[in-house]
């Protein structure tokens, strides 16, 4: 069965599909989470706390949409959540110049992710999925023309206007 199929089997209640769904995307997820945080036990916090939401709004997983767009979604926005969660529990609680030059280098590395949330939040729902599928997901033109049921033209299209826009809006704020 698809990724797809194991979905809406899983929305319609079938424990066994979201059991499949798990083992086959788990290490997938994981990897990813520790590649970006570093460190394996938030990692593992984050993990808990994908498949958490996966399951909690799995009643919203709209079934023309493909699997692993949105489970990546999902990732990337808990990878979200918990970075911000941990700026604001005040990490730099000593006054050492080592730990205020860290909290500014945060700063700025916060402002710099606002920035580029602001610049995809302009991109259009299907740019956003296809960039995500295209280097998120690591998955070839001709992958996601076939999850997305387009061609492969179509999405090497989709994925490079997206990348033109995103281009200008950067430049647009250098100026």
């Amino acid at each position: 069965m698809t990724d797809e199929e194991l979905m809406r089997a899983y929305v319609e209640g079938d424990v066994e599909a979201f059991q499949l769904l798990y083992s086959r995307h788990k290490a997938r997820v994981f990897g990813f989470l520790v590649a970006r945080l570093k460190s394996r036990a938030e990692a593992e916090e984050v993990f808990q706390e994908v498949f958490t939401k996966l399951h909690a709004h799995r009643l919203k997983y709209r079934k023309d949409a493909p699997f692993l767009a949105w489970l990546f979604t999902i990732v990337r926005n808990s990878l979200v959540d918990h970075v911000r969660k941990q700026n604001t529990r005040g990490k730099y609680l000593e006054f050492s110049s080592e730990a205020v030059n860290a909290a500014m280098h945060e700063q700025r590395a916060n402002k710099d992710e606002s920035e580029a949330i602001a610049e995809l939040s302009s991109l259009s729902s299907e740019q956003r999925m296809l960039l995500s599928m295209r280097f998120n997901e690591d998955l070839s033109f001709a992958e996601i023309a076939e999850s997305m049921e387009i061609s492969q033209s179509n999405a090497r299209k989709i994925v490079s206007r997206a990348i033109q826009k995103l281009r200008s809006l950067m430049s647009g704020e250098e100026q």
